[in-house]
């Protein structure tokens, strides 16, 4: 049996104490590292925990589990791949933080994997996913933990939620099939969505602004009937280099509230050009949530009359 052994490594301005904590919260991977769609913490017991990744691998969505030991003292953290997809047949590694001064360090990213039936061809393909994810996730924790301070007075998170008097299912069902959001909202001129794999979408859209405009987006989607739709924007507007987000759906005495959430980080650098020379970064923020907001409380309230109409 092959395996392989590959590193990678990188150096941060900033203390190992910061970086092994980011590090440390899966979720906020999303936010971190450009592969990732979403993770979710399955369990936890002391420093050993599973959590289970859905992220792209060479332009495609897929999603493993995984185990991980917590060294907060030795700054290191070591997982597994409990649960592979198809080509890798084993996938493991650790992070390791190493102090280089007071405010520098150096992060190695250790891989060890095999393919399925040690196929050749397929060994290439996971060498090249794993180099273009290392680099990937390197150079954006580097940019995420060096910036962090403008980064966080930039993103910001927000929701907003309907009370529905109708079935969790039925207002899931609204949101999953967003195949059928050109027919059923009038701010979605087209779609394309596909889902390969069971639970994970690719949704591309055409929306309408209300000046006519027309905007094409792409997310990734991962849905957990009937809870949860979790999302990742790839393709962005102008105004924002992250946005992530999530449907849920909370069974009530009375019905169901269902509630749309977002985080956003601003694009600075667009700004002038897209609302004007004298615009400031509250005013970029003010635009994307009106923006944003609009839109989503127009799926909810056209979620709200399917639900109660299907009741």
């Amino acid at each position: 049996m092959t395996t392989r052994e590959v590193e990678h490594e990188i150096t941060i301005a900033a203390p190992a104490p910061a970086v092994y904590r980011l590090l440390a919260e899966v979720t906020n991977w999303p936010r971190i590292f450009p592969p990732t769609i979403h993770v979710d913490r399955v369990d936890h017991d002391g420093s050993q925990e599973r959590i289970r990744i859905w992220a792209t691998a060479n332009g495609e969505p897929k999603n493993w589990t995984s185990r991980r030991e917590l060294d907060p003292e030795g700054l290191r953290i070591t997982f597994r791949q409990e649960v592979t997809t198809s080509p890798v047949a084993s996938m493991g590694g650790a992070w390791i933080i190493e102090p280089l001064g007071e405010n520098e360090s150096r992060v190695r990213l250790l891989h060890d994997y095999r393919a399925i039936d040690d196929d050749a061809h397929d060994l290439l393909w996971i060498d090249a996913a794993v180099d273009k994810n290392s680099r990937s996730e390197l150079a954006a924790l580097k940019k995420n933990i060096e910036f962090a301070h403008a980064a966080q007075e930039l993103t910001f998170s927000f929701e907003d939620s309907v009370h529905i008097d109708g079935s969790a299912k039925d207002v899931y069902d609204f949101i999953n099939d967003a195949h059928l959001w050109s027919e059923r909202l009038p701010h979605v001129a087209t779609v394309r969505l596909t889902e390969d794999t069971p639970g994970l979408q690719t949704l591309e859209m055409d929306t309408r602004a209300k000046d006519g405009s027309v905007h094409t987006t792409k997310s990734y989607r991962v849905t957990f009937p009937h809870q949860a739709i979790a999302y990742k924007q790839v393709t962005l507007p102008a105004l924002m280099t992250l946005h992530t987000g999530h449907w849920t759906f909370q069974d009530t005495d009375h019905g169901v509230t269902a509630t749309s959430q977002h985080t956003v980080t601003l694009n600075t650098d667009n700004i002038a050009r897209i609302l004007g020379p004298d615009a400031t970064t509250a005013d970029a923020r003010d635009y994307v949530h009106t923006a944003l907001s609009t839109n989503s409380l127009a799926t909810l309230t056209h979620a709200k009359a399917f639900a109660e109409n299907k009741r």
